[in-house]
C-alpha cells in the first residue's frame, strides 16, 4: 500500500514538474528592424530602425527621432497615448501622444534630488516606474509634479528587466523575480532560476531563459514551459493570449492555449 502511494507522488510530482503550454503558429511575417518593441490585435506594431521609433498601422507609418539625445535606449508602449522613450546616456524621457508628437520631457539632471534610472516603465496617470540606480531603489516618479508617488525598500541585486502596468511593476532581478503594487508595497517575490527577460499582459507573464520561453499564470508561482518550435528568439512580446516572437528577420505571431 505504501508502495503504491509513493509510486502516486512521485508521478504526480514529475507530471507537476514537466508541466508545460501548448502554443499555435497563427501568422508569420517577415520584418527587419533593429529592434521590435509592440505589436497589437489591430497590427498595429511598434519598432526602433536605425535609432529611429516608428509606429506602422494598416493605414500609414509615423516616426520620430531625436538625435540630439543619442540612441534610444528602450520604449515603453502600454499606454498608447503617452509612449515614453528612454535616452540611459543623457538621462532624459520623452514622452509622445498617439500621433508621436512630443508632449512632455524629463531631464533628470535639471530635476532635484537627482535620479540615475537604469530602468523604465509606465505607470498610472502621469507616473513612472523608475529603478533609481542611486538609491538602489524602485520609484513611482510622477513627470507633471517631479514628485515621488512611492517607493519600494532598496533592491541589492542587479535589474535585469522591468514590466508594469497600471496597478503593478515587476522587477526581475538576478536573484528574484519582484511584484509591487502601485504605492510599492512587496505582494509577491520569487526565486529567479535563470530568467534575464520577462514581458507582461494581464497580470501574466512570460519570461525567458536561454532558448526557451515560460508562461507565470496570474496569481500563481509554477512557471510552465511554452512549447515552441525550434526557432531563434531574440525578442518576444506578450498580448493577451497571443504571443509574438521576433528573429530579426520574421515576426511570428502564436495563440497561446492557456486553459
Amino acid at each position: 500500500m505504501k508502495f503504491l502511494l509513493y509510486a502516486f507522488l512521485f508521478s504526480t510530482l514529475y507530471v507537476h514538474s514537466q508541466a508545460t503550454i501548448k502554443v499555435t503558429l497563427e501568422k508569420s511575417q517577415p520584418l527587419k528592424v533593429s529592434s521590435l518593441i509592440d505589436a497589437d490585435a489591430l497590427e498595429t506594431l511598434y519598432f526602433i530602425n536605425q535609432n529611429e521609433f516608428s509606429k506602422q498601422t494598416t493605414k500609414h507609418t509615423l516616426h520620430y527621432t531625436n538625435l540630439q539625445l543619442g540612441n534610444i535606449h528602450t520604449v515603453n508602449t502600454f499606454n498608447p497615448l503617452r509612449l515614453n522613450l528612454f535616452y540611459q546616456n543623457f538621462n532624459t524621457i520623452i514622452i509622445l501622444d498617439n500621433r508621436l508628437a512630443e508632449i512632455f520631457k524629463i531631464d533628470f539632471n535639471t530635476i532635484a534630488p537627482y535620479r540615475n534610472p537604469s530602468h523604465v516603465s509606465t505607470g498610472y496617470d502621469t507616473t513612472l516606474w523608475l529603478f533609481n540606480d542611486n538609491t538602489q531603489q524602485l520609484e513611482l516618479f510622477d513627470y507633471k509634479t517631479n514628485t515621488l508617488r512611492a517607493s519600494t525598500t532598496p533592491v541589492n541585486a542587479e535589474v535585469l528587466d522591468i514590466a508594469s502596468n497600471y496597478n503593478w511593476c515587476w522587477l526581475l532581478t538576478n536573484e528574484y523575480i519582484y511584484q509591487f503594487n502601485y504605492v510599492g508595497s512587496l505582494v509577491q517575490k520569487i526565486k529567479n532560476e535563470g530568467f534575464t527577460k520577462l514581458d507582461e499582459s494581464n497580470e501574466n507573464i512570460v519570461l525567458q531563459k536561454k532558448d526557451e520561453l515560460f508562461y507565470l499564470k496570474k496569481g500563481t508561482t509554477n512557471f510552465l514551459k511554452i512549447e515552441l518550435p525550434d526557432l531563434l528568439i531574440k525578442q518576444f512580446l506578450l498580448t493577451n493570449e497571443t504571443l509574438y516572437i521576433y528573429d530579426l528577420k520574421t515576426l511570428n505571431q502564436f495563440h497561446l492555449k492557456t486553459i
